[in-house]
């Protein structure tokens, strides 16, 4: 009678822990932000966060998500783009840890280097303005061509001074860009969409961001729930010795940890 009791209290409090599992749902894109948090999501588990990751292929609904309330937190972006969302959006999004760097670069599906460019060659970039000033500070870095101010990471193509080869450049949402590598010379893309793509950005860039990169990505939430307790297990997570060595093994200097 007695291990009667004890199996239905056992049961009992099995049943109360789940219930009392938080729920933590989170935007991301899918490679790698996605699985990096699929890796984590068992152990969360076991630390009583249920961790809900639903993938975007934007960079805009996340943060719009994370704002109106409809998710807890997303994990996509860097800083410099927080920033600027922030100031044209009017939202208060704020970053709770940096976790990876994944370096920019330069792909192209005609040419095998960037000298075989020539006059009035197409390039594309993304559309937003950190990650479109990014890609023209790596084409500065390269010696393709040269801002007005050197180290404004907002530059789109008009604050371009010199063009020495009369580059023309198209400004396109960053998800497609893969997907028009032979419409164009030469596309600047995220690892993350390069990834998606099958791209190898070790062996497939042309000429691509270093480990010293200033783009960390950093998981975001609003201050209203930045310091819980669920939110603030995620960020330990994701600074952890096994997401180090997962990010390592898994994606070969392509991902590169930043803690």
């Amino acid at each position: 009678m007695k291990a009667t009791r004890f199996l239905a209290a056992v049961a009992l409090f099995a049943v109360f822990s789940v219930q009392a599992a938080e729920k933590l749902s989170i935007a991301a894109t899918a490679v790698p932000h996605a699985e990096i948090l699929e890796f984590i999501k068992p152990d969360l588990k076991k630390q009583g966060v249920d961790l809900e990751i639903k993938v975007f292929t934007d960079y805009v609904q996340p943060n719009v998500q994370v704002s109106q309330s409809g998710m807890d937190a997303n994990f996509f972006q860097h800083q410099p783009y927080l920033t600027e969302f922030n100031d044209g959006r009017g939202t208060s999004l704020v970053s709770v840890v940096g976790v990876h760097v994944e370096p920019f670069g330069a792909y192209s599906s005609k040419i095998k280097s960037l000298d075989d460019l020539k006059d009035g060659d197409t390039v594309a970039i993304p559309n937003d303005p950190t990650n479109g000033g990014r890609a023209l500070l790596l084409l500065q870095k390269a010696g393709l061509i040269k801002l007005k101010d050197s180290s404004k990471i907002t530059a789109t193509p008009r604050d371009i001074a010199e063009n020495p080869k009369n580059l023309d450049f198209y400004e396109l949402e960053a998800a497609t860009l893969p997907r028009i590598l032979d419409q164009v010379e030469l596309a600047m893309i995220n690892t993350n969409y390069a990834l998606e793509a099958g791209l190898n950005p070790n062996e497939d860039a042309l000429i691509i961001e270093g480990s010293d990169s200033p783009y960390v990505n950093i998981l975001v939430s609003r201050e209203d729930n930045k310091d819980s307790e669920a939110m603030q297990k995620l960020a330990e997570a994701l600074t952890s010795d096994a997401v180090k060595g997962y990010i390592e093994e898994n994606y070969k200097g392509a991902v590169v940890p930043a803690f």
